[in-house]
């Protein structure tokens, strides 16, 4: 593996720093990623790198074999992690099978993010896998993470995607790709479950203590940090979790190695949005029982956060009784955290200002009126405050147009003016999201025939989701309805 150094290009502006290697080893092993034949950047995210503080044109016109881990920068110290995690329910002993964290790099404002090459070939925890990855999985994530990005939702973001010039074999020949995934860091709910099942008390602290470092500094001398962890992550879940539900995302496969402790939204698999709106809407393939269905989010959430609590007992307390019982008063206050995130983003959606207790019944009653009727969620939240919302199928119910009445009844006791609570409302209803057949069709011009242009589209559209462009009416269009019944995504493994 040839090593670039600083001297050769300035190594394209990576400033690498290897922190996670103070770990002990049980949490990763050294691997450095398979060289590709032909690497060629087919998309680089400039904004992205403009922020890390990289050079750009240089890592576009000549960082082809780097971002595909043909070379390692000096300073990199390629790494596959160690984690474990419950699949579907099911715990399993996991790790890095198709992903080499390159290292940090730490940008001259002092942030430390993940450079990681998914796609990068075989590790120690492949098992049967090739570690190799298909073109279609790798920009369905650069779009999709790129969309969450300008949603405002937290979330791993995309810098490229880099063909690497060789077939990748699944139940076809698919041309292979690598993705270049930057992260707060790739630390997860199954990284401390690993940690726990080693039944090691000294090395599962070692690594809350480098989280509560790296992500948490503020609470290195709380009397009880552990416990103030643990208080944090349910929070910042609560959060993602409510952003998600107010545009309709539905992650598809939220195991607990797929949640992020940072609060980043992680692993775009078989994710994909809503459109007609219905709580069981679910489109992955593999999740055959809706366990992972839009309405489930918020429990599964829940039910994650619970299986980290249960690996920081030994650190809460020495007494198991005593860190059950802390930890539990933590736990319970997740579903108050999480309807207070969600009907704090139900009221911008509704062009709320002041806060009365009708406001969650007023916010329910839509979305049944949505479900019964079949309306697309994203559409008719952003119609609401026009004319428009007349010539919707929805408006002909009457209960929707007697809660029409109230919703604007309410506006009229604030303060705030019908144009503050429709600027309001712009603010928190995308007109755009990334639809799953617009995503499909830019998936398969790119992969069958090589042809970006419909992706390219597509990414300038999404970047700016709530913008009142005017954009082609496509864009916020739902698809037809025998499309969303038959929809299904895929892990892309």
């Amino acid at each position: 593996m040839e090593t670039l150094k600083e001297s050769d290009s300035d190594c394209y502006g990576f400033n690498f720093n290897n922190s996670y290697l103070q770990l002990p080893d049980i949490f990763y092993k050294r691997q450095q990623p398979t060289e590709v034949k032909n690497p060629n950047v087919i998309i680089f995210n400039d904004s992205l790198g403009v922020a890390l503080d990289l050079n750009v044109d240089t890592l576009k016109k000549q960082g082809s074999q780097f971002l595909a881990g043909s070379v390692i920068c000096s300073g990199a110290d390629p790494i596959a992690q160690a984690y474990a995690g419950h699949q579907f329910g099911n715990f399993n002993i996991l790790g890095d099978g198709r992903a080499i964290l390159l290292g940090e790099h730490v940008t001259p404002s002092k942030q430390r993010v993940d450079i990681q090459l998914k796609g990068a070939g075989r590790t120690p925890y492949s098992r049967s896998g090739d570690g190799l990855a298909a073109l279609g999985p790798m920009l369905r994530e650069y779009i999709i993470s790129e969309a969450m990005y300008a949603l405002g939702i937290p979330t791993t973001r995309s810098l490229a995607v880099t063909t690497t010039g060789e077939n990748v074999y699944r139940d076809n020949v698919y041309p292979g790709a690598v993705l270049t995934r930057v992260a707060s860091s790739h630390i997860r709910v199954g990284t401390f479950q690993f940690a726990a099942a080693t039944q090691n008390t000294q090395q599962l602290q070692v690594l809350a203590d480098y989280t509560i470092i790296r992500h948490f500094p503020e609470i290195a001398d709380s009397d009880n940090k552990y416990l103030e962890l643990l208080t944090r992550v349910i929070d910042s879940q609560a959060s993602l979790i409510a952003k998600w539900m107010h545009v309709g995302f539905i992650h598809g496969v939220m195991n607990t190695d797929n949640m992020s402790i940072s609060g980043e939204t992680i692993d775009y698999g078989p994710c994909a949005f809503m459109n007609i709106y219905h709580p069981e809407t679910a489109f992955s393939s593999i999740d055959t029982n809706g366990r992972y269905a839009f309405g489930n989010q918020p429990n599964i959430a829940h039910w994650n956060l619970v299986r980290l609590a249960e690996t920081l007992l030994p650190l809460i307390h020495e007494s198991q009784e005593k860190a059950i019982s802390l930890a539990t008063k933590c736990l319970d206050e997740y579903p108050n955290k999480f309807l207070a995130y969600w009907l704090s983003g139900m009221r911008k959606k509704l062009g709320i200002f002041n806060q009365e207790p009708d406001d969650l019944a007023l916010a329910e009653d839509l979305l049944t009126y949505m479900q019964k009727n079949k309306a697309d969620y994203t559409n008719t939240f952003r119609l609401l405050a026009e004319d428009s919302i007349q010539n919707t199928e929805l408006y002909q119910d009457d209960e929707f147009r007697n809660w029409l009445t109230l919703w604007k009844t309410k506006l009229s006791r604030q303060n705030e003016t019908f144009d503050e609570s429709i600027q309001l409302m712009h603010a928190a209803n995308p007109k755009v999201i990334p639809r799953n057949h617009l995503v499909e069709e830019a998936l398969d011009a790119a992969v069958d025939r090589g042809d970006m242009r419909l992706l390219n589209d597509l990414l300038l559209v999404v970047a700016n989701p709530y913008a009142d462009l005017n954009h082609s009416s496509k864009y916020m269009q739902a698809p037809e309805l025998l499309f969303e019944q038959q929809y299904k995504t895929f892990c892309g493994t």
